[in-house]
């Protein structure tokens, strides 16, 4: 006979409640108990009212006394054996194989007792064991019980004279029994589909947190270091050039005057670290102000002519699309000041239907570097280690942009391109 897989210890989707996994497996595990609780006094409670009801008629005849007896005693036993599989793992395993044996002889045994003069009662008996089939096993095999049952009890109606209540009134007991338990059984399915869904959905909740979270640290991991290079590096060259005044020239006026422009870096650099950890959230600046500041700033500190134009219609772009150019566009000054001081920068911002695309170019001071390999390198050099113009191609290659920087007719020209 085919049977049902026991029912699990406990809920499985609680964790959508933000509770803490011990106390879901609490409250799951009081739950469990709870109902476990309420379906033992049920059943006890139903059989102590038939067995009263049954063994307290008089009158009755042997035969009928037999059947009754019979009855009670097979669906006792399948109220012990029910109960122990519902409280005792250990013997769950042992009792769920044998358990729909024992019920279906209850509902057959109660049914055809139900027969006798008073044994209506026991056609309740029935009724449960009938409805705990149509859960625990396919229709196939509780339909063909239900169904021998059924053909059994009105035979035995007919053999024994019984009326047209007890041929046709209890078998059809028997079979809206089997109803009961099927609906019960697809309501049961049906739970532990929703509970088996929300588990997954509170599982890839979890997952989007945690890839949320990663993809938060490194996008500050990667900030940090942009605004840590780009600072760094102008004040590397400020430094530089600050030691070339007193060495070669021995002007402190202008040495000093240098060592206050590099101190003025470094503080500003402090604070755009700082801003860069307070705001990764929030909006960045529009662009085209953001890169007339930085092509300003370079102006002034490092005395060399930047010019800045925006073709197109500007419009506004995603937070990362706008950070990946402002970052390319520092990268690409801090460069200019350490391979090409003093030279004039161009600095072109065209936005188009498809794309918007940032150019920055500088005068080569001396011959134009070869050419760069097959593989690109050589082009993405840069004043910190050779990391910086590779690490803004990295970021733009995030959000399906594209990075370019070589030498051009005499001028080294970086382009970085992002999509609309």
């Amino acid at each position: 006979m085919e049977q049902m897989v026991p029912p699990p210890e406990s809920g499985g989707a609680a964790g959508a409640s933000g509770l803490s996994p011990a106390t879901l497996s609490w409250w799951a595990g009081r739950g469990v108990r709870a109902q476990r609780s309420l379906a033992l006094c049920l059943r006890v409670g139903v059989f102590a009212v038939v067995a009263v009801s049954v063994l307290g008629a008089q009158g009755v005849i042997p035969r009928d006394r037999a059947w009754e007896t019979a009855a009670l005693s097979v669906a006792a036993l399948t109220i012990v054996l029910w109960t122990a599989s519902d409280w005792w793992t250990a013997a769950r395993a042992k009792l769920w194989p044998v358990l729909p044996w024992f019920a279906g002889a209850m509902a057959l045994l109660c049914g055809l007792a139900s027969l006798a003069s008073t044994g209506g009662p026991l056609s309740l008996l029935s009724s449960i064991a009938m409805s705990w089939l149509g859960v625990a096993l396919s229709l196939a095999v509780a339909g063909t019980i239900a169904a021998a049952g059924a053909v059994a009890i009105a035979t035995v109606g007919l053999v024994y004279g019984v009326g047209t209540w007890g041929v046709l009134g209890y078998p059809l007991i028997l079979l809206v029994a089997l109803a009961f338990g099927r609906l019960l059984r697809g309501y049961r399915a049906h739970a532990e589909q929703s509970a088996a869904l929300l588990a997954s959905a509170e599982e890839l909740r979890e997952e989007h947190t945690r890839a949320a979270a990663l993809e938060e640290r490194n996008r500050i991991a990667r900030e940090i270091h942009d605004v840590l290079a780009h600072s760094l590096g102008a004040l590397s060259v400020q430094i530089q050039v600050a030691r070339a005044v007193l060495t070669d020239r021995g002007d402190v006026e202008r040495a000093v005057e240098l060592l206050n422009q590099a101190q003025r870096m470094a503080t500003d650099g402090l604070t755009e670290t700082r801003r860069a950890l307070r705001a990764l959230h929030s909006d960045t600046p529009p662009l085209a102000e953001g890169l007339a500041e930085l092509g300003a700033a370079h102006q002034q500190r490092h005395r060399a002519s930047v010019s800045f134009a925006v073709s197109g219609t500007p419009r506004p772009l995603s937070p990362d699309a706008g950070l990946a150019l402002t970052r390319t566009a520092q990268e690409a000054l801090v460069n200019t000041a350490k391979h090409a001081p003093k030279q004039p920068v161009e600095m072109r911002l065209e936005f188009t239907d498809h794309r918007t695309a940032l150019t920055v170019a500088n005068r080569l001071p001396g011959p134009e570097p070869p050419a760069p390999g097959p593989a690109g390198e050589g082009i993405l050099q840069t004043a910190n280690g050779g990391y910086g113009l590779g690490g803004m191609r990295e970021r733009l290659r995030l959000i399906e942009g594209t990075l370019e920087a070589g030498p051009e007719k005499g001028r080294w020209v970086v382009s970085a391109e992002v999509p609309q």
